[in-house]
């Protein structure tokens, strides 16, 4: 799978460790940045994900900033992109199945590292169920 993924400062080391992981599960990343903890702002690099995702360019992304919020609010903002948070690998694996997220966005701030693997591992593996969720992911993409 070829995965894009972004973060803002805050999520630097997590990202910069999840990118190593990824990899050695035999994933294709492309980062988007941010390439240090010095202070950035997030829109930068959540728009160019958000464009690649829509676009095809890669299958899906994963985003981390502090809270999650910020990177979501951005990534929401395109059509064709569906983000959603997860702070725990139960709600990872709803994001898929019942919305078909194809963006992962995580609170750095607010889960240990061993909790971004989980819930990235569940988000990659979990199918969309389709069904009555798929007429409810029709609608979320109307506008």
């Amino acid at each position: 799978m070829k995965i894009g993924i972004c973060s803002d400062h805050a999520g630097f080391e997590y990202k910069t460790r999840l990118i190593a992981w990824l990899e050695e599960c035999g994933h294709e990343v492309v980062n988007f940045g941010t390439d240090s903890t010095d202070s950035m702002d997030y829109p930068d690099v959540a728009h160019p994900l958000a464009t690649a995702v829509a676009k095809g360019d890669v299958d899906g992304g994963i985003a981390m900033c502090g809270t999650g919020n910020g990177m979501a609010l951005c990534l929401n903002k395109h059509i064709g992109v569906r983000a959603g948070l997860a702070w725990s690998e139960e709600i990872g694996a709803l994001l898929k199945q019942h919305n078909n997220a194809n963006v992962l966005v995580m609170p750095a701030r607010f889960i240990p590292f061993e909790e971004v693997l989980k819930i990235t591992r569940t988000w990659l593996e979990t199918p969309f169920e389709g069904g009555r969720h798929q007429r409810r992911v029709a609608k979320i993409e109307q506008f």
